[in-house]
């Protein structure tokens, strides 16, 4: 099972912090530690959002993703991003990126997805936003894995309904639930990937703190992760 610490914005516009987030991500056995690349003028709306500030703050340039890749490979843990827009997927293939996030918000944006379809990465796609029963159609060179995604921040656990969901199907879950017992679960249950954010202290500013996993439940996720593939051997 492959295990994406989701860093996103939890560094806060702080690049030691960041750079702190890869380290313990490394320490803790993830093996991919995520951040958002993203205009965030572009994407967020100013009307109605209270963490617009918050927003702009995080927002990486070309240069910061590159600190970040460099410091992912000094750690030895794989560098992903998930890209909001075409420009920013050419930098997370100028950067090395072995793969591409296509988060749920942008499952409806058919410029970016027909540009990441034809970038050569496998991509992994949420699917949080996306209504009706059947995949949508992205024929990507590199291969598509699709996750399973309530886009509910934090998701209550009696909200998640993992017992419906075919991982057969679906490569794997993008988890907001506050806890790694739904982790667990989409682990037990057959899931391929497991996508988590990830922050250091979960009192922090910011909207994703509250429902990240602290570097002590991602350890305590990587050894259930190992016990699970034991079990099912």
């Amino acid at each position: 099972m492959l295990l994406i610490a989701e860093i996103g914005q939890n560094h806060n516009g702080d690049m030691a912090l960041a750079r702190e987030l890869v380290a313990a991500a490394k320490e803790c056995g993830a093996d991919v530690a995520k951040f958002q690349l993203y205009d965030a003028r572009a994407l967020f709306p100013r009307e109605g959002n209270p963490w617009f500030e918050y927003n702009c703050t995080t927002e990486l340039s070309r240069a910061q993703a590159e600190e970040l890749a460099e410091a992912c490979a000094a750690a030895g843990i794989e560098f992903l991003a998930s890209i909001f827009d075409v420009e920013r997927l050419g930098w997370l293939k100028g950067l090395g990126a072995r793969r591409c996030k296509i988060a749920s918000r942008s499952i409806h944006d058919r410029e970016l997805i027909a540009a990441a379809a034809a970038c050569g990465l496998p991509l992994i796609v949420s699917l949080g936003q996306w209504q009706g029963d059947n995949f949508p159609e992205i024929e990507a060179a590199g291969g598509v894995d699709f996750l399973y995604c309530v886009s509910k921040y934090p998701t209550p656990l009696s909200e998640v309904g993992l017992a419906r969901v075919d991982f057969g199907r679906y490569a794997g879950f993008s988890d907001h639930t506050v806890g790694i017992a739904a982790a667990v679960a989409a682990t037990a249950r057959g899931a391929r990937i497991v996508e988590k954010h990830f922050t250091l202290d979960k009192s922090l500013t910011g909207p994703d703190h509250a429902c990240s996993m602290t570097p002590g439940e991602l350890a305590e996720l990587h050894r259930l992760r190992t016990e699970i593939a034991q079990c099912l051997h």
